[in-house]
């Protein structure tokens, strides 16, 4: 049985994950992921590598837009724990039919649903409350030297964001345009 149902977005491969909660008295217990759901979805099932939590202290914070260099691509699992984001994934696969489009969603804590993220696409959110916190799942070993930063308004891509972020790291808000390897 399948726990997991994923929706399918405009980019391949990029897809919004639900789980549904099991309810009781105490709250709720709910799976993020399962390798075995996520081969019957027909979602990749590379080993999971690491899970890192980011929190924001700030409504309109920042972060992204990340992603990694091939052949050190991570593959990304998102979940909103506390708070809300407006999560974006940018396609940078050179030849992907969706290249240089994005998706977005909203992710809360209430919401039950996390958008998976494939190798070759750039990861960026802004929350959309205070005192946000976000888990990551990692799928792929981080490399520093093949990490990289696309501004996250390049006017290449047209990411429409809800607001103008009020936070950001230095790397971000010192981002380039992105130039592409075609």
């Amino acid at each position: 049985m399948v726990e997991l149902r994923s929706y399918p977005t405009d980019i391949q491969g990029v897809a919004v994950i639900e789980s549904p909660a099991a309810l009781d008295e105490r709250g709720y217990f709910e799976r993020i992921f399962s390798e075995a759901d996520f081969r019957i979805l027909g979602l990749p099932t590379e080993a999971l590598s690491q899970c890192v939590i980011s929190h924001n202290t700030m409504r309109g914070t920042l972060r992204g837009m990340h992603y990694q260099e091939a052949p050190h691509g991570e593959a990304k699992l998102i979940r909103c724990l506390k708070g809300a984001i407006y999560d974006v994934a940018l396609d940078l696969r050179v030849g992907a039919a969706s290249y240089g489009r994005s998706v977005s969603t909203e992710l809360s804590d209430g919401s039950h649903r996390a958008l998976y993220i494939p190798s070759g696409c750039a990861h960026g959110f802004l929350t959309l409350a205070p005192e946000t916190t976000v888990l990551y799942c990692i799928f792929g070993t981080y490399a520093p030297g093949a990490a990289r930063v696309v501004r996250w308004n390049d006017p290449s891509f047209k990411i429409s964001w809800p607001f103008e972020p009020m936070c950001m790291s230095s790397k971000d808000r010192e981002a380039c345009d992105y130039r592409s390897p075609r």
